[in-house]
């Protein structure tokens, strides 16, 4: 059920601190249902330190709701700095990638060709 439209809040666009409590009132409110609070940050439209703020504010928002958030597709420059500041790990942020292909098995049918001179590993 974390994925249902109840427990979903899109944020598109910059965020400036005066963005921030009223998507916090949004995270708290969506904190009624079961599941984390889904936060789908593909329209995020920069990555800078007011983004990071403001993701620190929603994620300490959900947590005293009781819960927590989970960032869907970031950018990979929000992902890194959030990586940078340490936010994933002392947060405990989830973050969600969809439509990367990094991050998924490569298509069947994909093979490495191996060239006559190449030894084994």
């Amino acid at each position: 059920m974390a994925d249902s439209e109840e427990n979903l809040i899109r944020i598109a666009g910059p965020l400036r601190p005066g963005d921030v409590p009223p998507l916090c009132e949004q995270v708290a409110a969506a904190r009624h249902g079961p599941g984390d609070v889904i936060c789908d940050v593909a329209a995020v439209t920069t990555a800078d330190l007011s983004t990071v703020d403001a993701i620190a504010r929603l994620q300490l928002a959900a947590r005293r709701a009781g819960g927590r958030i989970r960032l869907r597709n970031p950018a990979p420059a929000l992902l890194a700095l959030l990586g940078l500041v340490g936010l994933v790990e002392l947060l405990g942020l989830v973050v969600e990638m969809e439509g990367h292909p990094e991050q998924r098995e490569p298509p069947r049918g994909v093979q490495e060709a191996v060239e006559a001179g190449d030894t084994a590993l």
